[in-house]
Protein backbone atom coordinates (compact mmCIF):
# COMPACT_ATOMS: atom_id res chain seq x y z
CA UNK A 1 0.00 0.00 0.00
CA UNK A 2 1.32 3.45 -1.02
CA UNK A 3 -0.05 5.75 0.97
CA UNK A 4 -0.24 9.58 -0.56
CA UNK A 5 -2.31 12.81 -0.37
CA UNK A 6 -3.49 15.00 -3.13
CA UNK A 7 -4.17 18.77 -4.21
CA UNK A 8 -5.07 20.65 -7.09
CA UNK A 9 -3.01 24.02 -7.48
CA UNK A 10 -5.90 26.71 -9.16
CA UNK A 11 -3.71 26.24 -12.49
CA UNK A 12 -4.86 23.41 -12.85
CA UNK A 13 -1.46 21.08 -11.75
CA UNK A 14 -2.06 18.19 -9.61
CA UNK A 15 0.06 17.34 -6.82
CA UNK A 16 0.30 13.78 -5.25
CA UNK A 17 3.20 13.18 -2.36
CA UNK A 18 4.31 10.27 -0.59
CA UNK A 19 6.35 10.49 2.57
CA UNK A 20 8.73 7.70 3.23
CA UNK A 21 11.19 9.02 5.97
CA UNK A 22 13.39 5.36 5.32
CA UNK A 23 15.45 7.12 2.91
CA UNK A 24 17.78 10.56 2.95
CA UNK A 25 16.25 11.37 -0.84
CA UNK A 26 13.28 12.96 -2.20
CA UNK A 27 12.09 11.82 -6.33
CA UNK A 28 10.72 14.53 -8.04
CA UNK A 29 8.28 13.25 -10.90
CA UNK A 30 6.34 15.07 -13.71
CA UNK A 31 4.63 13.73 -16.24
CA UNK A 32 2.63 15.41 -19.26
CA UNK A 33 -0.35 14.00 -20.43
CA UNK A 34 0.86 13.82 -24.29
CA UNK A 35 2.61 11.32 -25.99
CA UNK A 36 3.31 10.64 -29.75
CA UNK A 37 -0.34 9.59 -30.48
CA UNK A 38 -0.61 13.61 -30.13
CA UNK A 39 1.04 14.47 -32.62
CA UNK A 40 0.11 14.97 -36.36
CA UNK A 41 0.46 12.26 -39.35
CA UNK A 42 2.91 14.65 -41.03
CA UNK A 43 4.71 15.67 -37.83
CA UNK A 44 5.68 12.81 -35.81
CA UNK A 45 8.26 12.15 -33.57
CA UNK A 46 7.67 15.74 -31.74
CA UNK A 47 6.80 14.88 -28.29
CA UNK A 48 10.48 12.71 -28.34
CA UNK A 49 11.88 16.02 -30.00
CA UNK A 50 10.88 17.94 -26.81
CA UNK A 51 11.91 14.89 -24.39
CA UNK A 52 15.27 16.61 -25.32
CA UNK A 53 14.62 20.04 -26.10
CA UNK A 54 13.35 20.31 -22.43
CA UNK A 55 17.17 20.12 -21.19
CA UNK A 56 18.13 23.01 -23.43
CA UNK A 57 17.82 25.69 -21.18
CA UNK A 58 14.80 27.75 -19.84
CA UNK A 59 14.47 31.54 -19.02
CA UNK A 60 16.71 31.44 -15.73
CA UNK A 61 18.47 28.06 -16.48
CA UNK A 62 21.00 28.10 -19.15
CA UNK A 63 22.34 23.99 -17.94
CA UNK A 64 19.80 21.98 -16.58
CA UNK A 65 22.39 19.76 -15.46
CA UNK A 66 24.80 21.44 -13.39
CA UNK A 67 22.94 22.95 -10.36
CA UNK A 68 21.35 19.50 -10.24
CA UNK A 69 24.64 18.10 -9.84
CA UNK A 70 26.05 21.51 -7.08
CA UNK A 71 22.49 19.80 -5.46
CA UNK A 72 23.95 16.19 -5.07
CA UNK A 73 21.02 15.01 -7.66
CA UNK A 74 20.45 13.26 -10.79
CA UNK A 75 17.89 13.18 -13.61
CA UNK A 76 16.47 11.58 -16.83
CA UNK A 77 13.34 11.75 -18.96
CA UNK A 78 11.38 9.16 -21.23
CA UNK A 79 8.53 9.39 -23.86
CA UNK A 80 6.12 6.92 -24.17
CA UNK A 81 2.74 6.68 -27.30
CA UNK A 82 0.47 8.19 -24.54
CA UNK A 83 2.97 10.23 -22.11
CA UNK A 84 6.34 11.83 -21.51
CA UNK A 85 8.05 11.82 -17.96
CA UNK A 86 10.86 13.97 -16.57
CA UNK A 87 12.46 13.20 -13.23
CA UNK A 88 15.09 14.00 -10.44
CA UNK A 89 15.78 12.11 -7.46
CA UNK A 90 18.12 14.30 -4.56
CA UNK A 91 19.16 14.72 -1.53
CA UNK A 92 15.64 15.53 0.69
CA UNK A 93 16.90 18.97 1.72
CA UNK A 94 18.31 20.14 -1.61
CA UNK A 95 14.36 19.70 -3.12
CA UNK A 96 13.74 23.18 -4.21
CA UNK A 97 16.59 22.86 -6.88
CA UNK A 98 14.31 20.16 -8.70
CA UNK A 99 11.27 22.08 -8.59
CA UNK A 100 12.78 25.61 -8.96
CA UNK A 101 14.17 23.61 -12.62
CA UNK A 102 11.06 22.14 -12.99
CA UNK A 103 8.83 24.99 -12.97
CA UNK A 104 10.81 26.96 -14.89
CA UNK A 105 10.69 24.98 -18.07
CA UNK A 106 7.11 24.33 -17.19
CA UNK A 107 6.76 28.24 -17.28
CA UNK A 108 9.28 29.69 -19.71
CA UNK A 109 11.05 26.66 -21.77
CA UNK A 110 13.88 28.81 -24.07
CA UNK A 111 12.58 27.02 -28.00
CA UNK A 112 15.10 29.23 -29.69
CA UNK A 113 16.42 28.26 -33.54
CA UNK A 114 19.95 27.01 -32.05
CA UNK A 115 18.52 25.17 -29.14
CA UNK A 116 15.80 23.57 -32.04
CA UNK A 117 19.06 22.55 -35.05
CA UNK A 118 20.75 20.92 -31.44
CA UNK A 119 18.54 18.89 -30.57
CA UNK A 120 17.00 18.19 -34.13
CA UNK A 121 20.12 17.07 -35.12
CA UNK A 122 20.40 15.00 -31.41
CA UNK A 123 17.26 13.39 -32.32
CA UNK A 124 17.62 12.48 -36.10
CA UNK A 125 20.82 11.00 -35.24
CA UNK A 126 19.24 8.81 -32.82
CA UNK A 127 16.76 7.85 -35.31
CA UNK A 128 19.61 6.52 -37.64
CA UNK A 129 21.53 4.86 -34.82
CA UNK A 130 18.38 3.26 -33.52
CA UNK A 131 16.02 2.43 -36.11
CA UNK A 132 18.11 2.48 -39.35
CA UNK A 133 21.54 1.14 -38.70
CA UNK A 134 20.74 -1.43 -35.73
CA UNK A 135 19.78 -4.81 -36.96
CA UNK A 136 15.62 -5.02 -36.23
CA UNK A 137 15.71 -1.67 -35.32
CA UNK A 138 12.61 -0.71 -37.65
CA UNK A 139 10.35 -3.41 -36.67
CA UNK A 140 8.18 -1.16 -34.76
CA UNK A 141 7.61 0.92 -37.64
CA UNK A 142 6.46 -2.61 -39.53
CA UNK A 143 4.13 -3.73 -36.36
CA UNK A 144 2.49 -0.33 -35.89
CA UNK A 145 1.60 0.01 -39.62
CA UNK A 146 0.62 -3.10 -39.80
CA UNK A 147 -1.36 -3.12 -36.90
CA UNK A 148 -3.03 0.47 -36.81
CA UNK A 149 -4.50 1.83 -39.60
CA UNK A 150 -6.47 5.39 -38.70
CA UNK A 151 -5.28 5.70 -34.71
CA UNK A 152 -2.04 7.29 -34.33
CA UNK A 153 -0.20 4.47 -33.08
CA UNK A 154 0.65 3.62 -36.46
CA UNK A 155 3.62 5.40 -35.87
CA UNK A 156 6.80 4.74 -33.19
CA UNK A 157 7.09 6.77 -30.92
CA UNK A 158 10.47 8.23 -32.18
CA UNK A 159 8.17 8.93 -35.65
CA UNK A 160 7.67 7.77 -39.02
CA UNK A 161 10.52 9.39 -40.53
CA UNK A 162 13.73 11.53 -39.71
CA UNK A 163 12.77 13.81 -41.98
CA UNK A 164 9.51 15.24 -39.84
CA UNK A 165 11.75 16.41 -37.17
CA UNK A 166 14.68 17.75 -39.63
CA UNK A 167 11.28 19.57 -41.35
CA UNK A 168 10.05 20.95 -37.64
CA UNK A 169 9.98 24.73 -37.56
CA UNK A 170 9.83 27.26 -34.89
CA UNK A 171 6.42 27.85 -35.17
CA UNK A 172 5.69 24.22 -35.15
CA UNK A 173 7.67 23.69 -32.47
CA UNK A 174 6.58 26.54 -30.21
CA UNK A 175 2.61 25.35 -30.86
CA UNK A 176 3.09 22.08 -29.36
CA UNK A 177 4.89 23.06 -26.54
CA UNK A 178 1.95 25.54 -25.83
CA UNK A 179 -0.46 22.94 -26.22
CA UNK A 180 0.86 20.30 -24.48
CA UNK A 181 3.43 21.51 -21.40
CA UNK A 182 1.14 23.27 -19.38
CA UNK A 183 0.34 22.68 -15.56
CA UNK A 184 -3.55 22.28 -16.67
CA UNK A 185 -1.71 18.69 -18.50
CA UNK A 186 0.77 17.60 -15.94
CA UNK A 187 1.21 16.06 -12.58
CA UNK A 188 3.78 16.74 -10.21
CA UNK A 189 4.66 13.87 -7.94
CA UNK A 190 6.77 13.92 -4.72
CA UNK A 191 7.98 10.80 -2.71
CA UNK A 192 10.67 10.73 -0.37
CA UNK A 193 11.67 11.91 2.69
CA UNK A 194 9.19 14.74 2.89
CA UNK A 195 6.10 15.64 5.02
CA UNK A 196 3.24 15.99 2.84
CA UNK A 197 2.25 20.02 4.35
CA UNK A 198 5.82 20.97 3.23
CA UNK A 199 5.64 19.06 -0.16
CA UNK A 200 2.70 20.53 -0.96
CA UNK A 201 3.59 24.23 0.12
CA UNK A 202 6.80 24.28 -1.71
CA UNK A 203 4.67 23.33 -5.19
CA UNK A 204 2.43 25.90 -4.73
CA UNK A 205 5.66 28.44 -3.84
CA UNK A 206 7.61 27.42 -7.33
CA UNK A 207 4.21 26.12 -10.15
CA UNK A 208 1.12 28.22 -8.52
CA UNK A 209 2.05 31.91 -10.48
CA UNK A 210 2.22 29.48 -13.72
CA UNK A 211 -1.03 30.32 -15.48
CA UNK A 212 -2.87 27.44 -17.13
CA UNK A 213 -3.17 26.87 -20.75
CA UNK A 214 -6.18 26.47 -23.06
CA UNK A 215 -7.25 22.48 -22.14
CA UNK A 216 -5.64 20.49 -25.15
CA UNK A 217 -8.42 18.87 -27.10
CA UNK A 218 -7.68 15.25 -27.94
CA UNK A 219 -10.07 13.51 -30.88
CA UNK A 220 -8.42 10.17 -31.63
CA UNK A 221 -10.36 8.20 -34.11
CA UNK A 222 -11.76 4.57 -32.86
CA UNK A 223 -9.18 2.08 -34.45
CA UNK A 224 -11.13 -0.32 -36.35
CA UNK A 225 -11.17 -4.32 -35.53
CA UNK A 226 -7.96 -6.29 -37.24
CA UNK A 227 -9.04 -7.81 -40.21
CA UNK A 228 -5.70 -10.11 -40.71
CA UNK A 229 -4.15 -12.64 -40.35
CA UNK A 230 -1.61 -9.79 -41.57
CA UNK A 231 2.17 -10.74 -43.21
CA UNK A 232 5.28 -9.15 -44.06
CA UNK A 233 8.43 -10.29 -44.94
CA UNK A 234 11.39 -8.45 -44.88
CA UNK A 235 14.78 -9.06 -46.15
CA UNK A 236 17.72 -6.88 -44.58
CA UNK A 237 20.83 -6.36 -43.21
CA UNK A 238 20.40 -8.74 -40.37
CA UNK A 239 22.81 -11.32 -38.79
CA UNK A 240 20.29 -14.27 -38.17
CA UNK A 241 16.10 -14.49 -39.70
CA UNK A 242 13.70 -13.16 -36.19
CA UNK A 243 9.87 -13.34 -36.12
CA UNK A 244 7.15 -11.55 -34.55
CA UNK A 245 3.48 -12.28 -33.91
CA UNK A 246 1.34 -9.08 -32.61
CA UNK A 247 -2.12 -9.40 -31.11
CA UNK A 248 -4.28 -6.60 -30.60
CA UNK A 249 -5.19 -6.69 -27.12
CA UNK A 250 -7.48 -4.29 -24.26
CA UNK A 251 -6.83 -0.81 -23.28
CA UNK A 252 -4.89 -0.58 -20.22
CA UNK A 253 -8.38 0.34 -18.28
CA UNK A 254 -10.36 -2.36 -19.83
CA UNK A 255 -11.26 -5.43 -17.45
CA UNK A 256 -9.54 -7.89 -19.85
CA UNK A 257 -6.25 -6.28 -19.85
CA UNK A 258 -5.20 -7.96 -16.60
CA UNK A 259 -5.64 -11.93 -17.83
CA UNK A 260 -3.49 -10.72 -20.90
CA UNK A 261 -1.19 -9.22 -18.81
CA UNK A 262 -0.52 -12.61 -17.33
CA UNK A 263 -1.22 -14.66 -20.27
CA UNK A 264 2.22 -12.48 -21.38
CA UNK A 265 3.47 -13.74 -18.21
CA UNK A 266 2.83 -17.53 -18.77
CA UNK A 267 4.31 -17.36 -22.28
CA UNK A 268 7.76 -15.66 -21.45
CA UNK A 269 7.83 -14.18 -17.63
CA UNK A 270 11.36 -16.38 -16.15
CA UNK A 271 12.73 -19.74 -17.17
CA UNK A 272 9.82 -21.91 -16.35
CA UNK A 273 7.43 -19.79 -18.40
CA UNK A 274 5.78 -21.69 -21.86
CA UNK A 275 7.90 -20.41 -24.48
CA UNK A 276 11.50 -20.49 -22.44
CA UNK A 277 10.82 -24.11 -21.41
CA UNK A 278 9.15 -25.53 -24.34
CA UNK A 279 10.59 -23.66 -27.39
CA UNK A 280 13.93 -22.75 -26.27
CA UNK A 281 15.20 -25.29 -23.83
CA UNK A 282 13.63 -28.63 -24.22
CA UNK A 283 12.95 -28.17 -28.21
CA UNK A 284 15.51 -26.07 -29.08
CA UNK A 285 13.79 -23.95 -31.62
CA UNK A 286 14.86 -20.66 -30.74
CA UNK A 287 18.15 -19.11 -29.65
CA UNK A 288 16.05 -16.41 -27.53
CA UNK A 289 12.15 -15.95 -27.04
CA UNK A 290 10.12 -13.10 -25.43
CA UNK A 291 6.47 -12.17 -25.02
CA UNK A 292 5.22 -8.43 -23.91
CA UNK A 293 2.34 -6.08 -23.74
CA UNK A 294 2.50 -2.39 -24.79
CA UNK A 295 0.01 -1.64 -22.28
CA UNK A 296 -1.42 1.31 -23.59
CA UNK A 297 -4.16 3.58 -23.07
CA UNK A 298 -5.97 3.00 -26.26
CA UNK A 299 -6.04 -0.65 -27.39
CA UNK A 300 -2.49 -1.72 -27.89
CA UNK A 301 -0.60 -4.66 -28.76
CA UNK A 302 0.89 -8.05 -27.24
CA UNK A 303 3.97 -9.02 -29.10
CA UNK A 304 6.09 -12.33 -29.63
CA UNK A 305 9.07 -12.34 -30.89
CA UNK A 306 12.00 -14.69 -31.23
CA UNK A 307 15.10 -15.82 -33.10
CA UNK A 308 14.83 -19.24 -34.40
CA UNK A 309 17.97 -21.39 -33.72
CA UNK A 310 19.88 -22.44 -36.56
CA UNK A 311 18.41 -24.59 -39.14
CA UNK A 312 15.27 -23.58 -38.14
CA UNK A 313 12.80 -22.05 -40.53
CA UNK A 314 10.72 -19.01 -39.47
CA UNK A 315 7.89 -20.87 -40.77
CA UNK A 316 8.60 -24.04 -38.58
CA UNK A 317 9.10 -21.63 -35.43
CA UNK A 318 5.90 -19.50 -36.05
CA UNK A 319 3.88 -22.98 -35.87
CA UNK A 320 5.74 -24.04 -32.90
CA UNK A 321 4.61 -20.77 -31.32
CA UNK A 322 1.14 -21.15 -32.53
CA UNK A 323 0.79 -24.74 -30.84
CA UNK A 324 1.49 -22.86 -28.08
CA UNK A 325 -0.78 -20.35 -27.96
CA UNK A 326 -3.69 -23.11 -29.13
CA UNK A 327 -3.05 -24.77 -25.88
CA UNK A 328 -4.14 -21.79 -23.80
CA UNK A 329 -7.06 -21.65 -25.84
CA UNK A 330 -8.11 -25.42 -25.85
CA UNK A 331 -7.83 -25.76 -21.98
CA UNK A 332 -7.34 -23.34 -18.90
CA UNK A 333 -4.29 -22.78 -17.18
CA UNK A 334 -3.68 -25.08 -14.52
CA UNK A 335 -4.32 -23.14 -11.13
CA UNK A 336 -1.18 -23.98 -9.52
CA UNK A 337 0.51 -22.29 -12.38
CA UNK A 338 -1.55 -19.53 -12.20
CA UNK A 339 -0.76 -18.97 -8.61
CA UNK A 340 2.95 -19.21 -9.39
CA UNK A 341 2.24 -16.45 -12.13
CA UNK A 342 0.61 -14.45 -9.64
CA UNK A 343 2.95 -14.93 -6.41
CA UNK A 344 6.06 -13.62 -8.77
CA UNK A 345 3.57 -10.31 -9.91
CA UNK A 346 2.92 -9.81 -6.59
CA UNK A 347 6.47 -10.02 -5.84
CA UNK A 348 7.65 -7.68 -8.60
CA UNK A 349 4.77 -4.85 -7.20
CA UNK A 350 6.68 -5.63 -3.73
CA UNK A 351 10.15 -4.92 -4.83
CA UNK A 352 9.06 -2.11 -7.01
CA UNK A 353 7.90 0.01 -4.34
CA UNK A 354 11.14 -0.24 -2.56
CA UNK A 355 12.29 2.98 -4.26
CA UNK A 356 11.00 6.48 -4.13
CA UNK A 357 11.79 7.15 -7.88
CA UNK A 358 9.40 4.16 -9.00
CA UNK A 359 6.52 5.45 -6.16
CA UNK A 360 6.81 8.71 -8.10
CA UNK A 361 6.68 7.44 -11.34
CA UNK A 362 3.61 4.85 -10.40
CA UNK A 363 1.82 7.13 -9.46
CA UNK A 364 2.18 9.96 -11.23
CA UNK A 365 1.47 6.97 -14.58
CA UNK A 366 -1.73 6.08 -12.07
CA UNK A 367 -2.94 9.78 -11.88
CA UNK A 368 -2.42 10.75 -15.29
CA UNK A 369 -5.05 7.68 -16.14
CA UNK A 370 -7.09 9.99 -14.06
CA UNK A 371 -6.72 7.59 -10.77
CA UNK A 372 -3.84 7.23 -8.57
CA UNK A 373 -5.70 4.77 -6.34
CA UNK A 374 -5.94 2.31 -8.92
CA UNK A 375 -1.99 1.94 -7.79
CA UNK A 376 -3.21 0.50 -4.66
CA UNK A 377 -6.36 -1.56 -6.00
CA UNK A 378 -4.71 -3.56 -9.15
CA UNK A 379 -3.33 -6.53 -7.24
CA UNK A 380 -7.15 -7.46 -5.90
CA UNK A 381 -7.72 -7.04 -9.63
CA UNK A 382 -4.86 -9.51 -10.66
CA UNK A 383 -5.89 -11.39 -8.23
CA UNK A 384 -9.63 -11.60 -9.26
CA UNK A 385 -8.06 -13.50 -12.35
CA UNK A 386 -9.06 -17.03 -13.02
CA UNK A 387 -8.73 -19.86 -14.84
CA UNK A 388 -11.27 -19.52 -16.61
CA UNK A 389 -11.24 -16.54 -17.58
CA UNK A 390 -8.08 -16.45 -18.63
CA UNK A 391 -8.98 -19.16 -20.83
CA UNK A 392 -11.77 -17.01 -22.53
CA UNK A 393 -9.20 -13.98 -22.88
CA UNK A 394 -6.90 -16.18 -24.85
CA UNK A 395 -9.72 -17.75 -27.40
CA UNK A 396 -10.59 -14.28 -28.12
CA UNK A 397 -7.01 -12.82 -28.12
CA UNK A 398 -4.86 -15.74 -30.59
CA UNK A 399 -7.00 -15.91 -33.34
CA UNK A 400 -5.46 -15.69 -36.85
CA UNK A 401 -7.98 -12.65 -37.75
CA UNK A 402 -6.53 -10.49 -34.85
CA UNK A 403 -2.67 -11.59 -35.31
CA UNK A 404 0.35 -9.86 -37.43
CA UNK A 405 3.65 -11.63 -38.79
CA UNK A 406 6.70 -9.51 -39.55
CA UNK A 407 9.58 -11.68 -40.73
CA UNK A 408 12.99 -10.68 -40.88
CA UNK A 409 15.38 -12.55 -43.33
CA UNK A 410 18.96 -11.78 -43.89
CA UNK A 411 19.29 -10.10 -47.11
Amino acid sequence: MVHFTRKVLSNGLRILVHEDRSTPLVAVNITYNVGSRDEQADKTGFAHLFEHLMFAGSKNVRDFDEPLQHAGGENNAYTTNDYTTFYEILPAANIETALWLESDRMMALSITQKALDVQRKVVVEEFKETCLNEPYGDAWHHLSDMLYQVHPYRWPVIGLSPDHVSNANLEDVRSFYQNWYGPNNAVLCIAGNIDPQSAHELAEKWFGNIPARPTPLRNLPEEPALRGPLHREVRAAVPVPAVYLAFRMPARLDPDFYPVDLLSDALAQGQSSRLYRHLLREKQLFSQIDCYITANTDPGLLVIEGRPADGISPELALSAIWDELDQLKNAPIPDRELQKIKHRFESTIVFSETSVLNKAQNLAFYEVLDKAELMNDETDMYHSVTPASMHQTACALFRPDNSATLIYVPA
